[in-house]
């Protein structure tokens, strides 16, 4: 018995008590990176719901508010170039001429602000009713802004001629334009404007571009008013385009 403890004894090495320590360090660091990972998740979920609820609580405002508060004028034109036309992004295959479009009138915007006192500025609400897809489109784009709901990436004042442009996140807890990817040619998107004009566009296209590719925000289109959807598809390697034109 006493030589069976001995030689078990024998077998601990020094070079196994330090593999024993590197399993338990890798152990133990394993731990630590899913608890990280989960952590970040966690938290990740939790700020896309409080943007979420913004996004929320000004479509609320934007539909029950009356219209005539907070309602600012701003001409898109002057925004976007300072001689008082739109300079517009045209086919690759194009010659290399802008095209110039006239300016219209200006675009009725209205302003929400939150009760920690950030204001957003909008110009439109976009709803696709069958994906439940609904969202005010605040009328610039950042990576903050982005975070808060969808917006308004190129083009004239929403449902005037031309091409619309609206860019959204794609989560995977299906928020913002995480449901894009189901929609169908014949679909219905919908667009309302501050002055509570709304306007049905039907499905016509769908299809991933490279990011470097801005084709899908040309404003020729032959004197139709159009919608184009824009988000993140393939782990944001490329973009999923949706192009719409007005129901006739």
């Amino acid at each position: 018995m006493n030589q069976i403890l001995v030689t078990q004894k024998l077998y601990i090495t020094p070079e196994l008590r330090r593999k024993k320590k590197m399993y338990k360090l890798q152990f133990f660091i394993s731990v630590l990176v899913v608890c990280l990972l989960t952590s970040y998740y966690i938290y990740a979920e939790y700020d896309r719901n409080k943007s979420e609820e913004v996004a929320q609580e000004i479509l609320e405002e934007v539909q029950f508010q009356n219209l005539t508060d907070n309602i600012v004028q701003e001409d898109t034109t002057t925004r976007q170039n300072a001689e008082n036309v739109i300079i517009v992004a045209i086919e690759d295959n194009e010659e290399l001429d802008s095209q110039i479009i006239e300016p219209t009138k200006p675009v009725t915007t209205q302003t929400y602000t939150t009760q920690k006192g950030v204001s957003y500025t909008i110009e439109s609400i976009l709803n696709i009713p069958r994906l439940n897809i609904n969202y005010p489109i605040i009328s610039e784009t950042s990576e903050e802004l982005l975070k808060i709901s969808l917006n308004k990436y190129w083009g004239p004042g929403p449902n005037e001629v031309g091409n619309y442009c609206i860019v959204g996140h794609n989560y995977k807890n299906k928020k913002m334009f995480g449901r894009l990817n189901e929609i169908v040619s014949g679909d219905t998107v919908e667009l309302t404007d501050m002055e509570g004009n709304k306007l049905k566009y039907t499905v016509y296209d769908k299809y991933v571009v490279d990011p470097t590719d801005v084709a899908c925000t040309s404003q020729l289109t032959n004197g139709n008013k159009e919608v184009t959807l824009i988000t993140c598809t393939n782990y944001g390697q490329q973009r999923l385009v949706v192009k719409a034109r007005e129901a006739k």
